[in-house]
This record gives C-alpha cells, sequence and structure tokens, in this order.
C-alpha cells in the first residue's frame, strides 16, 4: 500500500486483523522487548503499546514479524518492485514486453525524492528522555534505537541522492553518555555511513547524521535493502512506497519529512565513547567497545507521533521476514552482481553473517578429466568480496550439475557432504576480518573464513545411524544432527592446548573404529547444549557450529595433513563448537519479567 505514515499503516493492519492494541502501561525496561519476542514466538501479530511507561508517545513492534505480513503491507508495490529488478537486470525486457513494463515508469519517478518544507510538516522540538526508551535484554547498556534509518551525506557529492541510508543500532542511555545531549552509534567502517565519515575525519570536520525512526514502512525497509553501489535507498523507497522521499533541510542538517522522529548531531573526528552491550541477532551479547559518539543537535516528533521497535536475538526473529521479503524482491539479482554464480542464502538460523550457502557453476568442465571444484573458487572469491557478503565466516558452495536450491538448507549440506573431498576441497582465509558482533574469533573483527567447495561424482552415502562404540566411551550424548553429521558432548573448553590433546584422542578412536564411522563426514564437538530432536536439530546445529567455531582455531580432521601449505583430512573434519573463555554470553531472558507479561500474549 502507498502509506503515508506509521499510524495509516497501523490503521490498516488493525482494520484487517493484523495488529492488536495494548491499552495497559507496559514498563520499557524488559517488559516491550519480553511481550514482542513471546508474540513473534506464537507468530502473532503487530503490537501497538498505548501506554509506554515514562513516555508520552505510544510505540508499535511486530509490523513485520512474518512474511505474509509484509507482503500485505506491500501488496500493491510489490510486483512493480520485482519488475524494476527485473528491467534492471534486463534492460532489452521492456523492448520486448513494453505493455508488462509500462508502470514501471511512473514507479521510476516516484522514486525521485522531493524537496518540501519543514515548517508545515508538524514537528514539535523534544528530548532524548522523552522518547519510549527502550531496553531489550537484561544485560544490555542502556536504552536503544532498533529500527533506526540513519542517514549521512558524502562530503564530496553533498546532497540526497549521494546520500547514505542505513540501519544501525543507537544507543540512547547508559554508559558514560550524557543524557540528552550524546548518543551511541554503532555501525562497521566499511558501511556507507563508514565512508562518509572517514572523509570527514581526514578533512578534521564533523560529520552531520539525522536519524529518522517511523514514517511508512517502505522507508524502514530501504534502510536494510541492500543495494548495488551508487543507488540510493531514498529513491527505493519513494519506489516501494509508492509515494516520493519528502525532505528538507534544518540548520543543516536534513528531515525526513515524512518521519514520526528524528534526532540530528555530529559525530566529530576521532570522538568515541563505549557503546554497548547489545544482545545482538546472532543471538549473544554484543560486547562493550569504542563507537562513534554523536553530539546531539536537535530532536523533533510530530505530535502523535508513534516509535517502531524491533527485538533481535537468536534467529529467528523479526529481521528473518525482513530477510526474506528482500529475497522476494530482489533474489534475481545476484546472478547478475557476481558472474556464474545462481544464487547465494545467507542462513538466518546461523545468524546470517557467520554462514553462507552458494550454487554457482562449473562452466569450463570439459577440458579437466575428473570433475572436480574450479570455477567455483574463483566464485566463492568474488562472494566474499561482496558487500556484507564478506563478512562471512563459512562458505559451503557446489555447482549446478543437479537440480540444487541453497534454500533448502538440509538437502543441500546433503549434496554437499556427499560429495566433498576433504583432503581437496577445503580452503582457508586466516587472520582476516569476520563480523564485528560475532566473537567466536580472538578480538573483535578478527578472525578466519573457511570455504568448502564441493563438485562432482557423489563420493559416498551418508550415515544417519550413531556408532555403536560410542557407548560407554569418553564422549557423552552423541546425537546424529542431520545425514552424515554427528554431534558429541566432550569437556567444557579450557584452552587451545588441551583442546588439541582432547580431539587427537578423538581422532585416534575414530580411526581405531574407522567401519562405524563410514558415512560421517562431521562431527561437531559441544558442550552444555540440548539439541531438540526431528524438525528443530537443523536449526540447533546451524546456530552452534556456526557461531561458536573460528575456522582456523576450531576446525581439526581425521588423520589430518598439511601438504605444501594446503590443509586436509582423510577422515571426518570435527569442528570445536564448545564454548570458549572469550566468547560473548547468550541471549536469555529474565523470569520474572516472563512472568509479568504472560496476561498479555495470550492469542
Amino acid at each position: 500500500m502507498s502509506y503515508k505514515s506509521l499510524q495509516e499503516c497501523i490503521l490498516d493492519l488493525e482494520k484487517h486483523g493484523h495488529l492488536i492494541r495494548i491499552k495497559e502501561e507496559v514498563d520499557p525496561d524488559l517488559e516491550m522487548a519480553t511481550i514482542h519476542l513471546k508474540m513473534f514466538e506464537k507468530g502473532g501479530p503487530a503490537i501497538l503499546f498505548e501506554k509506554v511507561k515514562g513516555s508520552k508517545y505510544q510505540a508499535v513492534s511486530n509490523l513485520f514479524g512474518t512474511l505474509e505480513r509484509s507482503k500485505f503491507i506491500f501488496r500493491d508495490r510489490l510486483e512493480k518492485m520485482q519488475q524494476m529488478v527485473q528491467l534492471r537486470n534486463n534492460p532489452f525486457a521492456a523492448l520486448k514486453q513494453p505493455f508488462k513494463y509500462a508502470s514501471t515508469g511512473m514507479a521510476a519517478f516516484k522514486a525521485l525524492p522531493k524537496k518540501g518544507s519543514f515548517s508545515s510538516a508538524g514537528f514539535n522540538e523534544i528530548k532524548i528522555s522523552d522518547l519510549p526508551l527502550i531496553k531489550h535484554w537484561p544485560m544490555d547498556g542502556g536504552a536503544f534505537v532498533t529500527l533506526s534509518q540513519v542517514y549521512s551525506e558524502d562530503l564530496d557529492k553533498p546532497g540526497v541522492m549521494a546520500s547514505n541510508l542505513g540501519m544501525y543500532r543507537i544507543q540512547l542511555t547508559g554508559n558514560d553518555y550524557v543524557l540528552n545531549k550524546e548518543i551511541g552509534l554503532h555501525y562497521q567502517l566499511h558501511r556507507g555511513i563508514g565512508i562518509h565519515q572517514s572523509k570527514t575525519n581526514k578533512k578534521g570536520v564533523p560529520l552531520k547524521i539525522s536519524i529518522f525512526v517511523g514514517g511508512p514502512p517502505s522507508h524502514t525497509l530501504a534502510a536494510v535493502m541492500p543495494l548495488p553501489e551508487g543507488i540510493s535507498e531514498l529513491t527505493f523507497a519513494g519506489a516501494l512506497g509508492g509515494k516520493r522521499f519528502r525532505y528538507d533541510y534544518v540548520d543543516g542538517f536534513c528531515i525526513s519529512l515524512d518521519a514520526d522522529f528524528v534526532i540530528t548531531g555530529e559525530v566529530h573526528p576521532n570522538e568515541n565513547k563505549p557503546e554497548g552491550p547489545f544482545g545482538d541477532h546472532l543471538g549473544y551479547y554484543s560486547l562493550k567497545h569504542d563507537f562513534p559518539l554523536m553530539k546531539v543537535h536537535k530532536v523533533y516528533a510530530k505530535q502523535n507521533a508513534i516509535w517502531p521497535f524491533t527485538v533481535v536475538g537468536r534467529p529467528p526473529q523479526e529481521d528473518t521476514a525482513f530477510g526474506a521479503l528482500i529475497h522476494e524482491i530482489s533474489g534475481t539479482a545476484i546472478p547478475h552482481e557476481i558472474p556464474g554464480v545462481k544464487e547465494v542464502h545467507a542462513v538466518d538460523a546461523a545468524g546470517v553473517h557467520p554462514l553462507l550457502l552458494a550454487v554457482g557453476s562449473e562452466r569450463y568442465t570439459p577440458y579437466i578429466k575428473t570433475k572436480r571444484p574450479a570455477e567455483l573458487l574463483t566464485q566463492a572469491n568474488r562472494i566474499l568480496g561482496t558487500g556484507q557478503l564478506s563478512l562471512a565466516k563459512y562458505l559451503f558452495i557446489s555447482g549446478d550439475e543437479q537440480e540444487i536450491n541453497c534454500h533448502d538448507v538440509r538437502g543441500f549440506f546433503k549434496h554437499v557432504f556427499e560429495r566433498i573431498d576433504l583432503s581437496r576441497d577445503l580452503h582457508f582465509y586466516t587472520k582476516t576480518t569476520i563480523d564485528t558482533l560475532d566473537y567466536s574469533g580472538n578480538s573483535i573483527n578478527e578472525g578466519s573464513k573457511l570455504v568448502a567447495a564441493a563438485y562432482g561424482d557423489k563420493l559416498r552415502e551418508l550415515s544417519m545411524t550413531l556408532p555403536e562404540c560410542l557407548k560407554n566411551s569418553f564422549a557423552s550424548r552423541p546425537v546424529m544432527l542431520m545425514e552424515g553429521v554427528l554431534a558429541l558432548e566432550l569437556n567444557i573448553f579450557t584452552d587451545y592446548n588441551s583442546a588439541r590433546s582432547e580431539i587427537k584422542k578423538l581422532s585416534d578412536f575414530v580411526i581405531l573404529n574407522a567401519a562405524e564411522f563410514t558415512g560421517i563426514v562431521q562431527i561437531v564437538i559441544y558442550n552444555d547444549f540440548t539439541f531438540i530432536p526431528d524438525n528443530k536439530n537443523l536449526n540447533d546445529y546451524l546456530w552452534v557450529t556456526y557461531t561458536r567455531s573460528n575456522p582456523s582455531h576450531d576446525i581439526y580432521g581425521v588423520n589430518e595433513f598439511i601438504e605444501n601449505k594446503h590443509w586436509g583430512c582423510k577422515g571426518p573434519m570435527i569442528i570445536d563448537a564448545r564454548k570458549k573463555p572469550h566468547h560473548a554470553p547468550e541471549l536469555k531472558l529474565d523470569k520474572e519479567v516472563e512472568k509479568r507479561v504472560e496476561k498479555f500474549i495470550k492469542i
């Protein structure tokens, strides 16, 4: 729908049974977030909190909590956006089917931002302390903005068309921030805003920042859309919303005239303060680190403004539906961005960034006597050098010789594990960068990557049978997680020297009982976790294995070897996914708060 405001969207959702109201007063300190998490878990509707303790403003959450609801919100725009993506991928399509793409020209016109008047937009000046100050998880460092649209401009190319609009978390209170005067920004320097800040830092001038909250839902989605470089998020917001993005400048700061709230301020060169902790989308806390300090200039709100928020945590969460919607819109773009790559899946259950699955192509195989990965390795390098995909820690890639779908995670792993040659097909990148939020490495942003490329004929039948020899052995609670994947519990991890000794003992045990381990490709070592059987087993496998391991440090192998600096193994690969002392704590709800909010989540 072409909503003019967030309020219009909320009324439409309520009219069609997609939203409920909570009329009683609710505390923004953990209660609102807990209600959201419980409602999402039940597949429930969006929630309008009419009375937020300590604030006169209402708040809404779970707007995008299901793909069905997201598609309902954009029900008259999705097809046009998909056509625009197709047209960008294949510009000659409009010549072949002019009537099909006739409406795309009008959609493109609506993509152009439109300058308006701040004075007639209905804003009032307020303070940070007037906002709904929502604390999401018990160990969070304060209140955060979780559905922000953070706007910045390029110093060398000022103006809205070369701007960046991104969704970065904002810490409003806590730590050493001076209330109403300072807030914290969390973003990585390779993002658009980081590039803008690097330029202002070099010239010794502050970067002007505007934070928009609320407004039409198309604006929120635009802030998370992975657009190609050079395409403005504001144009995407206008095209998706069917309404041009309206803006004006006040005191040199860009203002979204349709936002519910706007916070303006400056980031000065080399001025940082500790930000965090924050319960993040990997299912763990990101800890306290120095990040850019924003000095607040002014804060604005509409008269009847509504504060949208979400809660992130161990997937799936509301941002899962965001990802599904993005795939609906732009799923055809990847083959045009990376030649030879058919599709890439950032696996939500593993926290998105830790694990990628990809389908590539082997187009030059006639000259290779034995089928093996060749062009796939070139494509893997391209994937790991592309935008946010560069944050990936594990990449499993296979060719399209057979019909495979990397969104069928279990089927894809089965295909790979049937074909992978563990002595040849594992390729490590060591001492490199990983996601800031991933604490499996030894320090922030530092870790390793593994590309597992499998292609060719089937090499083995995978087993789902537990080896009998594990009964009464030094390993406990063995479980088959999926075809070819065995999990074993060992002692609590103490240090890497001890780990190497333990896993050498395990490797020798597997060699001694080799016949019982036929068909097992991967052994996952874990502790302090109970795997849920059947369908949820897969999600547990993905989360535990790929969020709690650093490839270069935590991958071992039965009969492992190094040949001309290439590492491989002749038996199963072993991944030590036990909790390490340097890992961040996982997210857990406050039991007392859960009891207090039970009355609100009966649907």
